[in-house]
């Protein structure tokens, strides 16, 4: 014990025993983030599909319907009930498309620099030296000392 912590002790009136606690090491544990995009388009998808069954089932009835009182508003009903069903099917192409342009997006992280109209200052033989140092006038001396 140094004289420091003695003199700390008896100022104090406390005694000082220093244990042997080992530290562990902890290891960080993975946290599973769920994907939001997955549960959204889950979500969505499983919403269009309900749709369309129900709007198939509904064409059914109102087809028989139709054939049955051969009535012109049973048919108009029917072909804007048809028209409904085949928007949400586009829709449900253009939820696929627009996730796989998501996906990709974030697959693609490559940065493409493309420099226009980019300029030199200096003067004309400077810059024939730095495109073609073969052909420099200005070439290094090499030292050959035997």
């Amino acid at each position: 014990m140094s004289q420091e912590q003695h003199n700390l002790e008896k100022a104090l009136n406390v005694s000082y025993e220093p244990k042997d606690t080992e530290l562990k090491k902890v290891e960080p544990k993975e946290i599973e983030v769920p994907n939001k995009l997955d549960h959204d388009f889950t979500q969505a998808r499983k919403s269009l599909k309900n749709l369309i069954d129900v709007g198939e089932e509904g064409i059914e009835g109102i087809l028989k319907v139709a054939q049955e009182g051969d009535h012109p508003r049973a048919y108009e009903v029917l072909s804007g009930l048809i028209k409904t069903v085949s928007d949400v099917n586009k829709d449900m192409l253009d939820l696929h498309k627009k996730v796989s342009d998501i996906e990709s997006t974030e697959k693609k992280l490559v940065q493409n620099n493309t420099t226009n109209n980019s300029f030199f200052v200096g003067s004309t033989t400077e810059l024939q030296d730095l495109i073609n140092p073969e052909r420099s006038r200005v070439k290094a001396i090499e030292n050959n000392n035997d």
